[in-house]
């Protein structure tokens, strides 16, 4: 896909596994509890730019067809790999890479497993 190719005019959606990683791999500036927004604005910004390419930044793997590979304008290191439905005009952000990171999470794990927690702050047991 050439940059600017079908920039304009797309519907972002996030699965729940793509929202997981942002969450725990590259923390959100906004500082919201649901990742999706974010991630929804940053993925359409770099669309729009036409950051996206169809080849995966880890040259060793194999490219999992159809996909596409956003790469972010906040975090030069994060790509959304995403599908492109072109006669919709939608993508869909199944999960994210990081290029260069490939330690530890940015945020600890007892962060994002507190999120999950749906017991009221105040009762720990």
């Amino acid at each position: 896909m050439s940059p600017g190719e079908d920039s304009v005019g797309v519907t972002v959606a996030v699965t729940d596994h793509a929202a997981e990683r942002f969450r725990q791999r590259v923390a959100a500036r906004a500082g919201e509890l649901d990742p999706r927004p974010e991630i929804i604005g940053r993925v359409a910004r770099a669309w729009a730019a036409g950051r996206i390419s169809e080849k995966p930044p880890d040259a060793r793997g194999k490219a999992p067809r159809g996909a596409l590979y956003v790469a972010d304008l906040v975090d030069r290191d994060v790509i959304f790999v995403v599908r492109h439905d072109r006669r919709r005009g939608e993508v869909v952000v199944k999960t994210l890479w990081e290029r260069r990171r490939l330690g530890i999470p940015r945020v600890p794990r007892r962060f994002t497993d507190a999120l999950k927690d749906d017991r009221p702050s105040g009762l720990r047991y």
